[in-house]
């Protein structure tokens, strides 16, 4: 997500960012239907109400933010809801792949080495997802050099809290109803087939 130029005085002012692939690209596991409604409408009106946040906001401590990292770092209440869903999707978009991808390399030495094996990793990975009582998160995530996965409820992210991240997947309701209905686990495990293992790698850096 970049800044505007147009942004206003000290304020900064974002853009809802375009997919990294065509709307139908996720089918059948996400349709173009439930990526035009998520990207065009949900995610969208995250970044406006931040923008229309942010103009409002008085000298403080996001006046210095020039990311919008920094933004949710330093935001609290409507404003860090707003600015972390923004981040949140803008790096959930990046975490699929039209393509089926598997970890390789050093990741996948990791992924075993962390959780005992592949299978080990989305195993956990999908109880987190399932298990996350309304609306939420899943995050695979490299904590103190060890790879873990988090689930973080409404807006809350892992990178707010100094985690790096390597991957997420969102289980609000509106990312899979239209397809999958009140069906989270069908959800969830066809979307294990998309996460976009080079994604994750050059997060693991």
């Amino acid at each position: 997500m970049k800044s505007s130029a147009a942004a206003k005085a000290r304020n900064l002012h974002f853009q809802l960012a375009a997919l990294p692939y065509p709307e139908d690209a996720l089918a059948p596991v996400i349709s173009a239907e439930t990526l035009k409604l998520h990207h065009g409408k949900h995610h969208k009106k995250y970044v406006d109400t931040m923008n229309q946040l942010l103009e409002k906001e008085p000298p403080g401590t996001t006046s210095t933010a020039s990311s919008l990292a920094e933004v949710v770092r330093a935001a609290k209440g409507k404003l860090f809801n707003n600015a972390a869903q923004a981040w949140n999707h803008d790096f959930y978009w990046k975490s699929l792949s039209p393509k089926r991808q598997r970890p390789a390399g050093a990741l996948l030495h990791r992924l075993e080495k962390d959780f005992g094996s592949y299978e080990g990793f989305a195993g956990k990975f999908a109880a987190a997802a399932n298990g996350q009582f309304g609306s939420g998160w899943a995050w695979l995530v490299d904590k103190d050099g060890r790879l873990e996965v988090m689930a973080t409820g409404n807006a809350d992210t892992p990178m707010a809290h100094g985690i790096k991240c390597l991957l997420t997947v969102d289980v609000w309701e509106h990312a899979y109803y239209v397809d999958y209905r009140n069906e989270r686990e069908r959800y969830v495990s066809a979307i294990l087939d998309r996460l976009n293992w080079e994604f994750a790698e050059k997060n693991l850096g």
